[in-house]
């Protein structure tokens, strides 16, 4: 069996990410968990002045939160965990009503780099946000809504009439990816009447909505010691997870931390970051500078903030194939509880560079945590995160890292169970460091 510590950590992981079926769900899990160590939440449009302690902004599926010390100086240096909410999935089409030969269907749209193969015949679920009316003049609420029951599923092609299904042909998208939930003929709003239904709301009350699919399969261990964790979106709630514990822990310890700590989970890094939400947006910059501003700094405190400041882009990477070694650069096989994975590509696929490694090495000695290195096949090109964007935009020393895992993107991923307790002592070491 996993390690006691190790196993409490990632018991707790795995409530995260049942409760966190989309970015919203994942912020909202996140929030709860700092609210509860005494974090408040602060509005775009409320008074900042003297704010110390913990503080988040939440937006959408979005989330920076941080701590100031007591007595911290305007220019105290930063220490930021930054990760992302989101996952590739099916996403709901906004007339989703369709069906063909008796069979009701709903209409849905490709988000970020999915295996198409990976979503055929599972259970799949609905969930989301609807944006109601009843808020404050025009200002609508918004209502996360969860349907974990088997609601949809797509179905594969039986092998007796594709006889090719296993010769690598690909799926059509327009074909082959509109699950099936009932018979009958198509009837406008049926979707969305059971969803409202499902959050006890009127549907004529629903003005707007973002709504997704995900596998409503629990979370759990795999392998002959429950070594590994199975479940859906590791990529990259495992970072947020371990990013929120590492934040709450460090604002909770009896020694103060030497800098200010900071929490930035974005959303829509899969599909690139730019949006109000994700990392190349203002909103990390305008967060943190008007969090100096309203302590009474000004510009040059800002400066002198970032000038010392340090931040750990942490994001799932690639453990060794066993299937496909020759994929992977033969001097860098990261494997599942090997550790964390520092992430380096000297064309700034990742920030990671020298000074960033020393630092992230210092912390995993200070935390006896074990690490790795990941580098990519030069035959193959590299993916990214929002390390390089953070770094672009803040001009702050950036490092890479994630827990190697398998299967990634796939609508259930596999790492290792001891890695993401490893990851959140090295990301506390990090907000801690002396």
């Amino acid at each position: 069996m996993t390690p006691a510590p190790h196993r409490s950590h990632t018991d707790d992981l795995l409530a995260f990410i049942a409760a966190s079926p989309s970015p919203y769900h994942a912020v909202a899990s996140a929030v709860t968990r700092l609210a509860k160590a005494g974090f408040r939440e602060l509005r775009g449009t409320d008074d900042w002045t003297g704010t110390s302690g913990g503080c988040y902004v939440a937006r959408a599926g979005a989330l920076i939160a941080w701590y100031v010390p007591e007595n911290a100086p305007t220019y105290t240096p930063l220490r930021i965990v930054g990760c992302h909410t989101d996952s590739p999935n099916l996403r709901v089409k906004p007339n989703p009503d369709t069906g063909t030969a008796g069979w009701r269907q709903i209409g849905v749209e490709i988000y970020g780099g999915v295996p198409l193969n990976t979503w055929l015949d599972r259970d799949l679920g609905v969930s989301g946000r609807l944006t109601l009316r009843g808020g404050t003049p025009g200002t609508p609420r918004d209502l996360l809504v969860q349907i974990d029951e088997p609601l949809l599923r797509v179905p594969q092609l039986a092998i007796h009439l594709d006889r090719k299904v296993n010769e690598g042909a690909l799926l059509d998208p327009q074909r082959h990816l509109a699950p099936v939930w009932s018979l009958g003929a198509p009837e406008e709003g049926a979707l969305l009447r059971r969803v409202a239904a499902a959050a006890g709301e009127d549907p004529a009350d629903v003005l707007g909505w973002d709504l997704m699919l995900h596998d409503v399969q629990p979370p759990g261990y795999l392998g002959v010691e429950q070594e590994f964790v199975v479940a859906p979106r590791l990529d990259n709630l495992v970072s947020v997870h371990a990013g929120v514990t590492a934040l709450v822990d460090t604002a909770t310890s009896v020694e103060p931390p030497h800098y200010i700590p900071v929490l930035a989970a974005f959303d829509h890094e899969e599909v690139g970051s730019a949006s109000q939400t994700g990392a190349q947006s203002p909103l990390l910059e305008r967060v943190l500078s008007r969090a100096v501003a309203a302590r009474g700094g000004g510009a040059e405190e800002w400066a002198r903030s970032l000038a010392g400041s340090f931040c750990v882009s942490a994001d799932m990477t690639h453990a060794v194939h066993p299937n496909y070694q020759e994929r992977h650069d033969p001097g860098h096989l990261p494997l599942p509880n090997g550790g964390p994975t520092v992430k380096v590509n000297t064309n700034q696929r990742y920030a990671t560079d020298g000074t960033g490694v020393a630092l992230f090495r210092e912390a995993c000695d200070r935390s006896e945590v074990p690490w790795q290195s990941f580098a990519a096949n030069n035959a193959m090109p590299c993916g990214t995160s929002i390390g390089p964007l953070t770094a672009a935009r803040l001009g702050v020393t950036t490092l890479d890292v994630g827990v190697p895992g398998l299967s990634m993107h796939s609508a259930r991923e596999l790492c290792g169970a001891g890695d993401p307790a490893h990851l959140a002592a090295a990301l506390r070491a990090v907000l801690t460091a002396a």
